[in-house]
């Protein structure tokens, strides 16, 4: 009996202790957890909210303003500068989407085969990525401006012999290029790790049954790379919706606001023109749109999971 007594206390004493040793554990969390959803909060949500209660208002970005109700989202569907603004962004995002997936894919392929070196290869595709976009985009801009245009002169090629910068036709394109440049090396890593993550004997099976070359790609590794495909597609078209750092440093909207994405426009018109409640309306559109897209790419690209 009293053997029986001594057990019950200890297991009771053991149960205190883990539930003591449970509350440090909930409380530790608590003290770390609370901190950064305020930090969150303060820096995330809360510039959100006040620019959503902003966009209704004529607020120039300093004294006093007005409620103006819908009348800065209505002005928004018909302000010809924002709907070019607009389809500039969707082209360059869609095009730069597809140019860097495609060239980060065939890197990726070529860095995860059997090659000398390939992981100095890797750390030097990497370096893009660690510089900032504007350092990159000041430099190309040299390069564009003064380095492209001697060289073409020096070579007789008429097309090379002015800046790219300076035409309508020409800024946009050398912006998906240094965009694209600095982008690659972040997918050509994911598709790396998910290159690697396909079993040898997926490639044995498919070799004894004769499949080689592009057929080998699609039928075998593509389809087990899916789901990091679907990341890159999404943080793409994301991040290059967002674009800002490089049109800032490289053309700053122009020539003749021909580059001018949203982003810059919510930034420029904003802060300097006097139209931070309308600019705030087209910040939120924007907001949405990119939620949008994000959810409809994930869920096509989710659907094509399932039926792999």
């Amino acid at each position: 009996m009293k053997k029986n007594i001594g057990y019950r206390c200890g297991r009771g004493n053991e149960s205190l202790n883990k539930k003591k040793k449970m509350s440090d554990r909930d409380r530790t969390f608590l003290l770390i957890t609370i901190p950064i959803l305020l930090l969150f909060f303060c820096f995330n949500t809360l510039p959100l909210l006040k620019g959503f209660l902003y966009s209704f208002t004529n607020f120039k970005g300093y004294g006093s303003y007005d409620f103006v109700k819908l009348r800065n989202y209505i002005d928004l569907f018909q302000d010809a500068r924002v709907g070019k603004s607009y389809l500039f962004t969707f082209k360059f995002a869609l095009v730069s989407t597809i140019l860097v997936n495609v060239l980060s894919l065939i890197l990726a392929l070529g860095l995860n085969s059997r090659i000398k070196g390939k992981s100095a290869l890797r750390g030097i595709y990497f370096i893009p990525n660690v510089l900032g976009g504007l350092v990159v985009g000041y430099i190309f801009s040299y390069l564009f401006t003064y380095i492209l245009p001697a060289l073409g002169q020096a070579a007789g090629i008429e097309a090379l012999s002015t800046s790219l910068l300076s035409g309508t036709g020409t800024a946009w394109f050398a912006i998906v290029l240094v965009c694209s440049w600095q982008s690659i090396a972040m997918n050509t890593i994911i598709y790396i790790s998910g290159l690697q993550t396909v079993p040898e004997d997926v490639y044995e099976a498919g070799a004894i049954d004769g499949v080689s070359g592009w057929k080998k790609f699609w039928s075998l590794t593509f389809p087990l790379i899916i789901p990091f495909f679907s990341i890159n597609m999404v943080l793409c078209m994301k991040n290059f919706l967002m674009v800002f750092d490089q049109i800032m440093a490289l053309t700053k909207g122009g020539p003749a606001q021909s580059t001018e994405s949203i982003s810059y426009l919510i930034y420029n018109n904003g802060m300097s023109g006097g139209q931070f409640g309308f600019q705030s309306a087209n910040a939120f559109v924007f907001f949405i749109v990119i939620v949008a897209i994000s959810v409809i790419q994930m869920r096509i690209t989710g659907k094509k999971e399932e039926q792999l």
